[in-house]
Formats: structure tokens, C-alpha cells, sequence
């Protein structure tokens, strides 16, 4: 294989053109064009290929930038951590569509996993992480990236259900969302990725209060990632307790799902970006 191929601007390219390109196929042959005159089906054979190989590439172009061969660590920056949410969301919905209905999330999923797999090219941050090679550290970031994805899944899955609930209200279904499950259906797949999502968070946030104790020799230090990732989290127990409780759904459900996913978003990538960009251009 020629080394150009293994270089990371091309790879970043080449993946980010295989999953526009893809969006751009779901786009003609599920959202609109002569052929919507069926219902609509699952993923194809040569799709899951398509996206499989992407997801590849995205995969390796992750690993690279995460350990790159000119550094002696780990280099995490607010660029690499939405390329590598993404590519694990998009994962998880490549597994997931193999077991349960996920049509309208390639329209939202693959264009955002092209922009963010173009990140780490464009914002190369230089944040080394110190003590990668610890093993609780390994196991705290593995928790959290997985709770990241999840939530990233769930927050496109609920943007999609929002998109639902006005084309129902409206009268204005496009084949494609006439061919979707039943919105009860799909929120009972939106609390199931939540609920594994928050069980991800709080490990996360535990064996955190454990890697500061070993590394740093306090709980839980008290900064802006501490508390926008404590408030995620209370943010996403009080929605699933309302669920339970109260029965929440609808709306107010979309909302609350929404609003934690921003604010952990905020919790490390926000900030990351900050330090990366904006301070960094202001210096």
C-alpha cells in the first residue's frame, strides 16, 4: 500500500468523503426522489459494507491521532474526543441497525461524523495526557468515551424523534418517516441507550474520584469539567427518575435529553476547545 494512503490528511479525507458520500445516497433514495413509492427498508448489504470500511478508516485515523507517532503519550484534545464520540456512535448505530429499526439517523449521524473526522486535521491540539499508561486512567477513559457515544447517539436519536413529532402534527410525512416505527417505539429505544449511557457516566464519574486519589491524592477536584459533568449527570438521573416516576415522555423527555447532552458536552470538549482555540488565538 502506498504511504500516501496511510497518511493522516488523506485518511481523514478519504473517510470523511466515504460518509458524505453514503449521506448523499441515503439522501436521494430515502428522503426524497422517484423511489420512495415502497416502504422503506433496512440497511443493504453493500451499505453496511460501505459504512463498515468508513468506519475503518475513521477507526484508524482515531488511533493515529490519539497516539501519534511524533509524541511519547497519549494526545487527547477537544478535536480528537468528537472525532472518536462520533465514530463510536456511528459504530454503536452500525450494530444496533442489525437488531432494531434506525432509519432518518444516517441523515444526521454521517454528515456530523465527516465534520468531526475532520477535526483533528484542522485543530491539531498538542494536549499530551499524563499517566495514559495507568490502568485505572485506561479504564476511566474507555467508560467515559463509551458514555459520551451513547449520549451522542441518544441526542441524535431524539433530534430525529423532535423532527417526527412536527412532520405528525403538520400532516407532512415524507416516505421515509411514514416507513418509521411508532414514536413509542422509539423513545423505548431512546431510554434504553440513556440508561446504559447514565450507567456509563456514573462508573465514569466513580472510578474518576479514584484516579484523582491515586494520581493527584484528592476525591474529586473542584473545576468547571467536575461541575458540568456532575450536573450531566444529575440532569439525566432526574429525567430517568421522572420517567419512572412520573412517566415523563413527549417533549419534555426530548428536552431534558437535549439539555444534558449539551452541558456534558461542555464538561471536557468545551472546555478543550477553549484552551485550544479561543485562548490560544487570544494569546
Amino acid at each position: 500500500m502506498p504511504t500516501i494512503l496511510l497518511h493522516p490528511p488523506f485518511l481523514h479525507l478519504l473517510t470523511a468523503a466515504l460518509y458524505l458520500g453514503l449521506a448523499a445516497h441515503f439522501w436521494r433514495t430515502r428522503w426524497r426522489g422517484a423511489m420512495l413509492d415502497q416502504p422503506v427498508a433496512g440497511l443493504a448489504g453493500w451499505e453496511r459494507a460501505w459504512l463498515g470500511i468508513a468506519l475503518v478508516l475513521h477507526g484508524t485515523t482515531v488511533g493515529i491521532e490519539l497516539f501519534p507517532p511524533d509524541a511519547t503519550g497519549m494526545r487527547f484534545g477537544f478535536s480528537v474526543a468528537l472525532s472518536m464520540m462520533t465514530w463510536l456512535a456511528v459504530t454503536f448505530y452500525w450494530i444496533e441497525s442489525f437488531y432494531a429499526r434506525m432509519e432518518g439517523l444516517q441523515m444526521l449521524g454521517l454528515p456530523l461524523a465527516a465534520a468531526c473526522g475532520l477535526l483533528p486535521w484542522l485543530f491539531p491540539g498538542q494536549h499530551l495526557v499524563a499517566n495514559a499508561a495507568s490502568p485505572a486512567f485506561r479504564l476511566h477513559f474507555l467508560m467515559a468515551m463509551l458514555a459520551y457515544s451513547l449520549f451522542t447517539l441518544a441526542a441524535l436519536h431524539a433530534i430525529l424523534m423532535t423532527v417526527t413529532e412536527k412532520r405528525l402534527h403538520r400532516g407532512r410525512l415524507t416516505p421515509l418517516f411514514a416507513g418509521m416505527p411508532p414514536l413509542l417505539t422509539m423513545e423505548s429505544l431512546l431510554f434504553r441507550l440513556i440508561h446504559v449511557a447514565f450507567a456509563l457516566l456514573t462508573l465514569t464519574l466513580v472510578s474518576g474520584i479514584f484516579f484523582s486519589e491515586q494520581i493527584f491524592g484528592k476525591p474529586l477536584p473542584v473545576n468547571h469539567k467536575t461541575v458540568f459533568a456532575l450536573l450531566s449527570w444529575l440532569i439525566f438521573g432526574a429525567l430517568l427518575f421522572g420517567r419512572h416516576r412520573y412517566g415523563w415522555r413527549g417533549r419534555m423527555a426530548l428536552r431534558w435529553t437535549l439539555t444534558g447532552f449539551v452541558v456534558l458536552l461542555l464538561a471536557y470538549v468545551g472546555s478543550r476547545f477553549v484552551l485550544e482555540v479561543v485562548l490560544e488565538r487570544a494569546g
